[in-house]
């Protein structure tokens, strides 16, 4: 039986991925790279720092810590003036919560970053667990991120949904043994996972056989 629920935080709370792909698509273009549709869906889901190496394979880059410090000073403004909640995402963390459901977010996504934007939509304190991809050893499609929200939320994997919206958290979802489901809001239908256009308290609820 279902008793925790864990969310991805980009793409599934908050619209963040456009703004974040505008503010790498600058910073790279200034180092004389074209950032392409194929680079950005290939770095969905993945840690900064997993995605570092695979750009500076294709690019002249500083360092790490220099590149995301550009990256960061594109971004900040960006989301300030246009980062936006999904109205159902947040729907359906209300209702839960109101249940009494445990509910976690796990991302790859830099803890700091996490908490801004949950804080930034007031959805912070709705959660028991905020888990980003700075915090573990190995970011998505490994389970480690996955697998501490679930020790911190005292919840056995198996006993936990997540959702997600990249092929590389669902499958980090799936190696740390739980059920997922995908939210693709464009209506696409993710091969071997249960997929969905929007989010949905009641039927989180009849997955987790509360409805």
């Amino acid at each position: 039986m279902i008793r925790a629920v864990v969310f991805d935080c980009d793409g599934v709370l908050v619209d963040s991925e456009p703004l974040a792909a505008e503010a790498w698509r600058r910073v790279l273009a200034e180092h004389g790279y074209a950032l392409t549709d194929e680079d950005v869906e290939y770095c969905r889901g993945l840690t900064v720092a997993d995605m570092y190496p695979y750009l500076a394979s294709r690019a002249d880059l500083p360092s790490f810590e220099d590149l995301l410090a550009d990256v960061d000073a594109v971004r900040t403004p960006l989301y300030a003036d246009h980062l936006e909640a999904f109205p159902d995402a947040v729907a359906t963390v209300q209702a839960l919560a109101l249940d009494g459901i445990p509910l976690g977010v796990a991302s790859s996504s830099r803890r700091r970053l996490l908490i801004e934007k949950l804080e930034r939509f007031d959805l912070l304190r709705y959660f028991a667990v905020i888990v980003g991809g700075d915090e573990v050893d190995r970011g998505k499609p490994a389970p480690d991120v996955f697998l501490a929200a679930a020790d911190q939320l005292g919840v056995a994997p198996k006993h936990c949904l997540v959702v997600e919206d990249a092929a590389a958290g669902a499958e980090a979802a799936v190696s740390a043994g739980m059920r997922v489901v995908v939210v693709h809001r464009e209506g696409e239908i993710m091969a071997g996972y249960a997929s969905v256009s929007t989010i949905d308290a009641t039927l989180i609820r009849s997955w987790m056989g509360l409805a």
